[in-house]
């Protein structure tokens, strides 16, 4: 049974930072681009970046590009969000989630496209 479990959130000020893992098991890990996206409430689940099988490439939402930083342990079967100068409008559920690929990595940014999908950990910026 495959399982992506979150930790790490929780509530900063603004400016702050948080980092978040995601913990898989029941595949192979290194068989998958894992992604973070957040659903902010009322609003829709948005992409916020992913990491290719190996960790060698890298995409992220315009809106995070610069402060936020994803990494990946295949060895240890996580990848990480990096969380800094962290903004009131960081305020969402942060998900991970897993995309089976090949090579070359073509980066996904659509939720319903990954295989697999944790249940989310929150994230409160206050301002």
């Amino acid at each position: 049974q495959v399982q992506l479990v979150e930790s790490g959130g929780g509530l900063v000020q603004a400016g702050g930072s948080l980092r978040l893992s995601c913990a898989a098991s029941g595949l192979t890990f290194s068989s998958y681009a894992m992604g973070w996206f957040r659903q902010a409430p009322g609003k829709e689940r948005e992409f916020v970046a992913v990491i290719s099988r190996s960790g060698g490439n890298t995409v992220y939402a315009d809106s995070v590009k610069g402060r936020f930083t994803i990494s990946r342990d295949n060895a240890k079967n996580t990848v990480t969000l990096q969380m800094n100068s962290l903004k009131p409008e960081d305020t969402a559920v942060y998900y991970c989630a897993a995309d089976l690929q090949r090579d070359p990595f073509i980066p996904t940014m659509r939720w319903t496209s990954y295989n697999y999908r944790g249940q989310g950990t929150q994230v409160t910026v206050s301002s």
